[in-house]
């Protein structure tokens, strides 16, 4: 478990000496200390081996497309992530260029995201013990399409609805899932909404026709009708839910824009209805993969908490370690407890 913990503790520190950035707008940029935070998390994620819960898949995949042309996997619907596997694997690179691939665009989208917050390690703190080590380590697809969501979100949140759609598309490319998050932007942005409205609508059906048509039959059959239930949803609900309250009641406390305000006001409500979703559906696989966009609602609420309950621009270092230590028991609890922390445990890297 040290790894892990070491992970946890590297951002934990930086957070408790560090104080706000509130110095006009916050740009999005990256210094050399977040180039090497980039490079830890491709490390440490990149190059594991044997380690996640769908490590074992991905080597299929792999496998499988040695010998699967290149034009093979530019008629998948998923035609960014086949491309890296097809062409990983016939590049002799293997699994490891998948995950080397997989983790790049996560840990940029991430460390962009943490750089848009005023306590940016204290977001990154937050991340490690379930949107690092359990989505990014397990959910190699999907950790992709959340990396690019990211960017697209910090778009969205600055005006661009036009890169918003774009980040949002590319992410659909590597798991389809991230068209879900399409609709926010037109929920969002207050100028020229009937035009942001008809841009989304447009995207969401082209985005439909070309990946989803196919598949609807087989992922109803698989993640509705199956019922499949997904092990820990509820926790993981509840992880999201509770910021999401914290939000809707200290949100007006937060110095952020009003197009800022009304996407994280509808992202803490989508949270809440999936957890009142999972008690009145059994699909809870479902509403538990749609929630793993909803978890950077989770960096940005406790990134600005400390300065919505104590003093503006102040350390609030109280608040600050007590954020930590919610996290640090929820990573004590995953790695002890849950009912798949074998499968990364113990931690082992290529190198």
């Amino acid at each position: 478990m040290i790894p892990y913990w070491l992970l946890f503790l590297i951002p934990s520190m930086a957070a408790l000496s560090s104080a706000p950035r509130y110095r006009g707008v916050r740009r999005v940029s990256l210094d050399p200390a977040w180039f090497g935070v980039i490079a830890l998390l491709v490390i440490f994620v990149g190059l594991r081996y044997e380690v996640g819960g769908d490590w074992f898949n991905y080597v299929g995949h792999v496998l499988y497309a040695e010998q699967m042309p290149l034009s093979a996997a530019l008629r998948e619907t998923e035609v960014l992530y086949w491309t890296v596997v097809v062409l990983s694997a016939q590049t002799g690179l293997g699994i490891f260029g998948v995950t080397i691939t997989a983790s790049f665009l996560f840990s940029v989208g991430l460390a962009y995201f943490c750089r848009t917050l005023p306590r940016p390690y204290l977001a990154l703190a937050v991340a490690v013990p379930y949107l690092v080590i359990v989505v990014s380590m397990g959910y190699v697809r999907q950790s992709m399409a959340l990396g690019l969501a990211l960017l697209g979100i910090i778009a969205l949140c600055r005006g661009s609805m036009a890169r918003f759609v774009i980040w949002i598309v590319l992410g659909t490319l590597f798991h389809k899932s991230a068209i879900l998050l399409l609709p926010l932007g037109a929920l969002t942005l207050t100028r020229n909404r009937y035009l942001n409205i008809s841009l989304v609508l447009i995207a969401g059906a082209l985005g439909y026709s070309v990946l989803l048509d196919d598949e609807v039959d087989r992922l109803v059959q698989h993640y509705i009708e199956a019922e499949y239930q997904s092990s820990g949803a509820l926790i993981r609900l509840i992880m999201n839910a509770l910021p999401a309250g914290l939000f809707l009641y200290y949100g007006k406390r937060f110095r952020i824009s009003m197009s800022e305000y009304r996407f994280w006001r509808l992202l803490s409500l989508m949270s809440i209805a999936l957890l009142a979703g999972y008690f009145l559906t059994s699909a809870s696989t479902a509403l538990d993969r749609i929630a793993l966009y909803c978890i950077p609602l989770q960096l940005f609420v406790f990134a600005h908490l400390p300065d919505a309950l104590g003093r503006h621009g102040g350390r609030n270092m109280p608040i600050v370690a007590a954020i930590l230590a919610y996290y640090a028991t929820v990573q004590f609890v995953w790695l002890s407890y849950s009912a798949n922390a074998y499968m990364w445990l113990p931690y082992d890297n290529l190198i």
